[in-house]
Formats: C-alpha cells, sequence, structure tokens
C-alpha cells in the first residue's frame, strides 16, 4: 500500500508536469526560446533531472509545544535558505495527515547531493522527520516557481 501511495504520488506529479508543459495548439503556437531553455538547464523535451524528498514522520515524537514551534521555525528558515541558495524549488506539506508530510523538489543532479542538503534540517537532526530521496524527471520550468512565488505571497511563512 506504501508503495502504491508514492507511486500515485509520482504519477500525479508526473501528469502535473506534462499537463503544465502542454500548449493548446488551437489558440497558441510554441515558439521555442532556446536561450531560456539553456538557462533553465532544459533537455530537448523542456525537462531535467531534479531529486525529489518525501519527508515523513520520524521516530522522535516533541511533546514541549515551545519546543515544537521552535524546532519548526527552524525548519522554515532552513528551507528558506535552501530556496535563496536556488537548491530547493518546491517545498510544502501534506494536508491529511498521513506519515508522508511533504514533499521537497531539489535542483542539483544526484541524490547525494539532495541527501547532504537534507542534513541541514533541523527537523531531520532531530529525528522528528525522514527523508526518502528518490531521482525525478520534470520540466525545467519549475525552477521559474521561485520567482514567481515571491510576486504572489503577501506575507511569507519563513522569514
Amino acid at each position: 500500500m506504501k508503495n502504491l501511495n508514492y507511486f500515485f504520488v509520482l504519477v500525479m506529479m508526473a501528469g502535473i508536469t506534462l499537463n503544465c508543459a502542454a500548449q493548446d495548439k488551437t489558440t497558441t503556437v510554441p515558439v521555442y526560446d532556446e536561450a531560456l531553455a539553456r538557462k533553465l538547464g532544459a533537455d530537448e523535451y523542456g525537462m531535467k533531472k531534479y531529486v525529489m524528498a518525501f519527508l515523513k514522520s520520524g521516530s522522535v515524537k516533541i511533546q514541549d509545544s515551545t519546543e515544537k514551534a521552535n524546532l519548526q521555525a527552524a525548519h522554515l528558515k532552513n528551507i528558506g535558505r535552501m530556496a535563496d541558495e536556488g537548491k530547493l524549488i518546491v517545498a510544502g506539506p501534506f494536508l491529511d495527515g498521513q506519515s508522508i508530510r511533504g514533499i521537497y523538489i531539489f535542483d542539483v543532479m544526484s541524490v547525494e547531493e539532495a541527501k547532504k542538503l537534507t542534513e541541514t534540517d533541523p527537523a531531520i537532526k532531530a529525528g522528528t522527520l525522514e527523508m526518502e530521496l528518490r531521482p525525478w524527471y520534470g520540466s525545467a520550468a519549475l525552477i521559474e516557481s521561485l520567482r514567481i512565488h515571491k510576486t504572489l505571497e503577501k506575507s511569507s511563512l519563513i522569514r
């Protein structure tokens, strides 16, 4: 069942990526932008390699509400730092209260590089979260989501 959940999430993400990359040819003729493709690291299909992380509940359960809030603030600050460095392009929690708590999508070439980044997370260090890292292939346009997001947020969860 657990593998089926992972499979469902990956299929859903792939579908979203392909849907975002699709163009309505009746109204828009796509114009290939070689300079942008090169800048974003796109291959001939407009795609690139990433590493996806599934953030799972760890073995450590913190009961103290102040300690829990401080750890969450440090976790969010770390997310902001990785995003500011251009290494983390998507992050967010799942809202269903299950053991897989959220995802990251890292703009790195290897699982090993992503592992080093996850080891900087205070929640990982504390054992309240664990990471499962998987290589992933998606639209190179995802990188632009960081820039666009900054124009959408009225206030920040992180800063």
